[in-house]
């Protein structure tokens, strides 16, 4: 297999820093904290790395740019300029081939989705950055994953994690999806226009007009997501739609109580749909009575359990992880919206500072794959969760 094309490239390396754009003190995308070991034996770490090279890898959900280093005093500012710094060099050690990248982080100004001039900025932001390098490829099809895996490139897919921002014009979803974002989210925790979020005491569920959201995303061929959705509202989505719909980044109720977590009913629905799940990473989410201090231990449990509910061609990963300190950005994030914390709202959990072996995006996939060779998993099913799974399903919907 080729090598990684990642040839050293920074963000926003064209332009003069601290002329041109405002520079913060950035986390490092490679080396921040010592890696997770698994006790591999040199047989299996060998067969880990083979498993990353010869087959397609895929994140299915993910932010893979560079926290500030201080982002309790950072965070805000720099979240307001949208020019986010990518974590190359991390994601060319990841053994990732492809990540859904989920936008809307720049200037984002309510708790409820980002205001459309907000994602529109961070977008081309974004696209901008990837046009001044040549390891980075912007993915909008099947064909695209493949070939920057033939390539040793990394292939990124755009997406949104909440529908807000398209207020009551449908039409807006084309002019999205002619930008390149390939998903969406119904609604992220909060209610809109189109539905409910997991974050709502009441969910009315699927609205009229988020029916004929779901009805234009199934025409376009564009990912419907239900993560950050009400039970009632993912259910009523799974039913409207044509097409498989994904639950991008979550876990299993019946092993963690929280809103966060999806319970057995929407998790069979989503793979009876044709779809799949992916396995969340952030702090505090998958967490498991089993493993009460968050690490790719308790994630595993959440695995497990869904690949007993709906077998293993319905189950993947959407780690959900930054480049920096994710539990610091959460602590600025819910004093900005003053929200009631939802994971927090479920039982008790051993506190951590980082999720061990699920920090960032550079290291989740090798754990992963780490993880799954040292539990005797066959290359069959280690090939179809960690990328096989997700090609499978986007072949269907886009």
């Amino acid at each position: 297999m080729p090598t990684s094309r990642y040839s050293g490239y920074q963000s926003f390396s064209y332009l003069e820093p601290g002329r041109d754009y405002e520079q913060y003190d950035l986390s490092a995308d490679v080396d921040r904290l010592t890696p997770h070991d698994l006790g591999l034996t040199a047989d299996e770490a060998a067969r880990t790395e083979r498993l990353l090279a010869e087959n397609v890898v895929i994140s299915l959900h993910d932010h893979p740019v560079r926290l500030p280093r201080h982002a309790r005093t950072d965070l805000l500012e720099w979240n307001r300029g949208a020019r986010l710094a990518y974590g190359y060099e991390g994601l060319s050690r990841s053994g990732l081939d492809a990540v859904f990248d989920n936008l809307g982080w720049g200037a984002c100004e309510t708790r409820n989705g980002w205001k459309w001039d907000d994602v529109i900025t961070d977008l081309g932001m974004r696209f901008c950055d990837f046009a001044h390098q040549d390891y980075v490829i912007r993915a909008e099809t099947v064909a695209d994953i493949r070939r920057a895996h033939a390539e040793g490139r990394l292939a990124v897919v755009a997406g949104l994690e909440g529908a807000a921002l398209i207020e009551n014009e449908i039409d807006r979803l084309d002019v999205l999806y002619g930008l390149g974002v390939r998903q969406i989210g119904v609604a992220y925790s909060d209610a809109n226009a189109l539905g409910s979020g997991l974050r709502e005491t009441g969910d009315g569920g699927l609205t009229k007009l988020g029916r004929r959201a779901v009805r234009r995303m199934n025409q376009l061929g564009m990912a419907v997501d239900v993560s950050h959705s009400g039970d009632r509202t993912a259910l009523e989505v799974i039913e409207a739609s044509e097409r498989p719909v994904l639950i991008t980044h979550a876990g299993a109720r019946a092993v963690w109580d929280t809103p966060r977590m999806k319970p057995d009913e929407v998790i069979r629905a989503c793979a009876e749909s044709g779809g799949v799940i992916g396995i969340e990473a952030a702090p505090y989410t998958t967490v498991s009575a089993a493993h009460r201090a968050h690490s790719i231990e308790s994630v595993m449990d959440h695995f497990r359990y869904c690949v007993d509910l709906v077998g293993i061609e319905h189950v993947t990963f959407g780690p959900d992880t930054f480049f920096g300190d994710h539990l610091d950005m959460h602590h600025v994030m819910s004093a900005k919206w003053g929200v009631e914390d939802t994971i927090r709202s479920g039982p008790a959990f051993d506190p951590v500072e980082t999720v061990s072996g699920m920090e960032n995006p550079g290291e989740c996939f090798r754990t992963v794959t780490g993880w799954l060779v040292r539990h005797g998993w066959t290359d069959d099913e280690i090939i179809a969760v960690i990328g096989g799974n997700v090609l499978r399903v986007l072949e269907k919907i886009w």
